[in-house]
């Protein structure tokens, strides 16, 4: 008896204990869901627009945080070529213990008893300067102007990345746009091959058909699914783009599928353009042409500033000093006052030191020019080239606006024809096969029409952030 009630208490534990474990479980895993939930990014729970993903780039994406971080680093920059024109404020202290050998002593005159007293073997001074450089062979000119053309240079460096980044995140939208389109049109692709297929079945079983057609129903249905199954890859792959392009760190639990869902649609709203004003457009805005205009002058300045060692400096400089008295033995006892001055150096020769930093200056002045012609080609280049691929997808997407139409009409023809036996069966695959090809050609047209208008967009030199053509 004792033995059974041991053993039922020992249950009881068991279940006890097995009860706690499995509170303690659910709420661990209720927290980690609860921390997921305040984890998780704010885009899963609702549709982003093209604005929202711009606006997120802006805030999140690698490149424009790290070029946010070149662009104070810039500024850093323009501060230490600014300080050469500034004055300077110096503070100094010294304190010396030398050995008495080393301390010298005034001599006796007229072989009399010397003199009572030496100079201290302990010695200290402090004291600060003010020195202010009022020329340098031009370089002070240079640097203030040298530090306002790093700034805008840096600034223009800092908004290429800017309209690079909104470029990717526009193709991208696009992109993920497009892949799921491809997914509606080859998921009704499959749909009318399944019904084809459902219909060739019954009549075979009906006996108004031979078995061949059932086949050959089969066989373009399975033809079509792999389609379909690659529309679904491409589809996931655009969505990890994108979100990687608005820097986003996706959550582990997070397959192959991110629940990311876009407001906007693939459109074509209309977009003019004058090819030669479009050209003196990027020739004056865009932000790399800049950038290099700004590096131009800047290697213009540094010829001025190797020139400048053929010249003297001349600086100036105010001060106040303490120092202890040389002729007493108390440290105590200190002699101070002001001190002003000016001093000119001058390198007579300076072993054609200046002369080969002059040839260096002028050689990567000369670089920078060829650097801003160079660019201003292949700006223009750009432009062309992205006018000449707009004419092309607005000419495509023109001739696809009757094709949809056209083929939805054939095939129900061809299904009409079939069912009153003038037609065949292959007529009806032919014209399903061309409803399919002309609706992935039309979503294909939209998507490089508006992937287009973007790269137009960007190779004139407008402002990315716009979501719609002409804005």
């Amino acid at each position: 008896m004792k033995t059974i009630k041991f053993l039922l208490l020992l249950s009881l534990a068991g279940l006890v204990a097995g009860w706690k474990l499995w509170a303690q479980d659910t709420a661990t895993n209720a927290a980690s869901r609860t921390v997921a939930d305040i984890n998780a990014p704010p885009w899963i729970s609702r549709p982003l627009s093209m604005l929202d993903c711009l606006n997120l780039a802006l805030q999140q994406n690698a490149a424009v945080l790290k070029a946010k971080n070149d662009l104070q680093a810039s500024y850093g920059v323009v501060v230490q070529t600014r300080a050469v024109a500034l004055p300077r404020l110096q503070a100094t202290g010294k304190y010396t213990d030398s050995e008495l050998t080393a301390v010298d002593r005034f001599p006796s005159f007229g072989g009399g008893a010397p003199p009572p007293f030496t100079q201290p073997h302990e010695n200290w001074n402090t004291g600060f300067q003010l020195v202010q450089t009022i020329y340098s062979g031009g370089k002070l000119v240079a640097a203030i102007r040298a530090a306002r053309l790093t700034k805008e240079q840096a600034l223009a460096q800092f908004q290429t990345t800017l309209a690079d980044t909104l470029l990717s995140v526009r193709v991208a939208y696009y992109d993920v746009l497009l892949a799921q389109q491809q997914i509606t049109v080859h998921e009704a692709s499959v749909k009318l091959l399944q019904r084809e297929l459902d219909d060739q079945q019954r009549r075979y079983n009906a006996g108004t058909v031979p078995h061949f057609n059932v086949l050959r129903a089969e066989v373009a249905l399975a033809n079509e699914r792999p389609a379909l199954i690659q529309a679904r890859n491409n589809y996931r792959i655009a969505k990890n783009n994108l979100s990687n392009l608005l820097g986003y760190n996706l959550p582990r639990d997070i397959w192959e599928d991110i629940p990311l869902q876009l407001s906007d649609k693939l459109d074509a709203p209309p977009f003019r353009v004058d090819l030669p004003s479009a050209i003196q457009q990027a020739l004056s805005d865009r932000t790399e042409l800049v950038a290099l205009r700004r590096a131009e002058a800047l290697q213009r300045l540094a010829v001025v500033n190797a020139r400048a060692g053929y010249k003297p400096t001349v600086q100036l400089f105010a001060g106040y000093s303490w120092f202890n008295s040389q002729f007493s033995e108390d440290l105590g006892h200190d002699v101070n006052g002001w001190n002003a001055g000016g001093q000119l150096t001058w390198d007579i020769f300076d072993g054609m030191l200046t002369r080969g930093k002059v040839m260096q200056a002028k050689a990567l002045y000369e670089k920078s020019q060829t650097d801003v012609a160079d660019e201003s080609r292949q700006i223009e280049l750009q432009v062309r080239t992205a006018y000449s691929d707009f004419v092309e997808a607005r000419e495509v997407l023109d001739s696809q606006k009757a094709v949809q139409a056209e083929a939805e009409e054939a095939l129900r023809e061809a299904r009409a024809r079939a069912e009153a036996g003038t037609g065949t069966q292959l007529d009806v695959l032919d014209a399903e096969t061309s409803l399919t090809q002309a609706r992935t050609t039309n979503a294909q047209a939209l998507h490089d029409y508006d992937v287009a208008v973007a790269r137009l967009q960007r190779a004139i030199g407008e402002n990315m952030a716009t979501t719609t053509p002409g804005q």
